[in-house]
């Protein structure tokens, strides 16, 4: 198990290295001057040459990426040029409310992914079924932005149960948390929606294959019971491909509420990042991207370690 980690955790550093160096090289390699880009086209040459000293661009680029680098190493990820203030403490009053969201819609795609594919798969070609997948046919076909708009029109304007928009903080005492978990039920919905159908047609296909392994029936004849067959048996089986659309789904979260936050106008990092590309901050920008590869690059490690204790013959295999 030691040697299997080895390598997965090898391959994880390789990983963040080589995307570092990617997004270095698109945000301070490719032509054009970030002095002049933040400070405008018709700027004075001596204010854009004084900034470009100050930002550190007339070093080489080999010196830039270094000193980036021991920043991300140590936490000093240098002040944003709009917000003056440090870009970690940033991120982290972002990440307060993005992870959450994030974990509340994958736990939502999960509960509802995992109840409609098996359910689906143990009335294959029947009347259920046909009617789940068209659902989530359907469900895959509505863009998120539109759903949200459509669960703020139905839950805030007609039935006022649910605020448009806007997230207050977690505060102290259980009502304001419970408000703040409010706010965040119908943007993770939202989020939701798409994520779920596609990973109940992944969960159909996956338990419809095991249903026809030879282990299954033998449970069945020894008169296990069909739900204790599908839920205990033939779904753990399953989850190997369905683990690998989950873990590649909740990086897609993390990375994609920049749309979903601006509609419920959450100050997410999602946000944080338009609202950088929109003011040109492109300290904030760049290390922004780099923490969100970084975090698609864990979730896929975390997986490959699922596998691993799923299944015990990967393991075996990779030794």
């Amino acid at each position: 198990m030691s040697l299997f980690l080895l390598k997965r955790f090898a391959t994880l550093l390789g990983t963040l290295i080589g995307a570092s160096i990617i997004v270095f090289l698109v945000l301070e390699i490719l032509p054009g001057n970030a002095a002049q880009i933040l400070m405008g086209p018709d700027a004075d040459p001596t204010a854009v040459a004084a900034l470009a000293t100050k930002l550190g661009l007339d070093q080489p680029a080999w010196t830039r990426y270094w000193h980036w680098i021991g920043g991300l190493l140590t936490g000093d990820l240098g002040d944003s040029y709009s917000y003056g203030s440090p870009v970690l403490d940033l991120i982290l009053e972002r990440l307060a409310l993005t992870v959450p969201l994030a974990v509340l819609a994958m736990l939502l795609t999960t509960v509802i992914a995992l109840a409609v594919g098996v359910t689906a798969a143990s009335r294959h070609n029947q009347l259920g079924d046909v009617g789940l997948m068209g659902l989530t046919q359907v469900g895959i076909a509505i863009p998120n932005f539109w759903f949200a708009i459509l669960l703020i029109l139905l839950f805030s304007v007609k039935l006022q149960w649910f605020s448009a928009g806007g997230f207050d903080g977690w505060g102290t005492t259980w009502d304001e948390r419970l408000a703040a978990f409010k706010s965040l039920l119908l943007p993770a919905l939202s989020l939701a929606v798409v994520q779920a159908a596609i990973l109940a047609r992944f969960t159909r296909s996956a338990v419809l294959e095991v249903m026809r392994e030879d282990f299954v029936r033998t449970a069945r004849a020894k008169g296990v019971s069909q739900r204790a067959v599908l839920w205990l048996h033939v779904l753990r089986n399953a989850l190997i491909p369905v683990i690998t659309v989950m873990g590649m789904q909740f990086s897609e979260l993390l990375a994609g509420t920049i749309v979903v936050e601006n509609v419920f106008y959450l100050p997410g990092l999602g946000r944080l990042i338009f609202q950088a590309i929109s003011n040109r901050d492109l300290i904030v920008v760049r290390n922004c991207v780099m923490l969100l590869a970084a975090f698609v690059v864990i979730v896929n490690f975390v997986v490959d370690v699922l596998y691993a204790v799923i299944d015990p013959r990967i393991k075996a295999s990779d030794i």
